[in-house]
């Protein structure tokens, strides 16, 4: 049976609309909205008429609204102000010494006990860009981590980009105004 004299045997079947959309010429098929790509986030809602193709359905769990003196905003409305880890989605108290130059392995065992470990750590040196020691980023790439080291601003952006698109990521961050944790900040 040739096709001319199929097709209408097939378009008068229940299923027919399947086969007309299928064989509607090209430009009556951009009529037809779009099926949305299953990265776009279709949950958020957003005010601009931009749409973020890389983000998922479900924001990070850990995400940085801004950074001040003060300390580092989260988008929850948590502030910490003194020296802290992201890691896997969780915010951990970081005791570290003031300067970067006093930093070492024993400030970064929390990433021996990991499993998965991170792809990369992003180093918040605070207000400025200062670098560790050769033998804290060395350690680091021991444990299988790259290691970017920049200020806490750039690192907080850099961390938010990185965690939206789903890598594994990881950020440790000293304040911009160096400060200590005290008990009294633990509540």
């Amino acid at each position: 049976m040739s096709f001319n004299r199929l097709l209408p045997r097939l378009l008068s079947r229940p299923h027919h609309s399947i086969i007309r959309n299928r064989l509607a010429p090209l430009d009556k098929c951009h009529t037809h909205p779009c099926r949305p790509l299953h990265s776009t986030a279709r949950l958020r809602e957003s005010h601009t008429s931009l749409t973020n193709i890389l983000a998922s359905d479900t924001p990070p769990a850990v995400q940085v609204s801004s950074v001040s003196d003060d300390g580092i905003l989260l988008e929850d409305g948590l502030l910490l102000p003194a020296a802290c880890i992201f890691l896997d989605g969780k915010v951990f108290l970081w005791d570290v010494p003031e300067s970067v130059t006093q930093w070492g392995r024993e400030h970064l065992a929390v990433f021996e006990a990991v499993v998965p470990r991170p792809e990369i750590l992003l180093l918040g040196t605070g207000g400025e860009l200062a670098h560790p020691p050769p033998s804290f980023r060395g350690y680091l790439i021991e444990l299988g981590i790259q290691v970017d080291v920049m200020s806490t601003r750039n690192a907080c952006s850099t961390y938010n980009l990185l965690a939206e698109e789903g890598r594994r990521v990881a950020a440790a961050l000293a304040p911009l105004s160096p400060r200590r944790w005290e008990k009294s900040m633990i509540r």
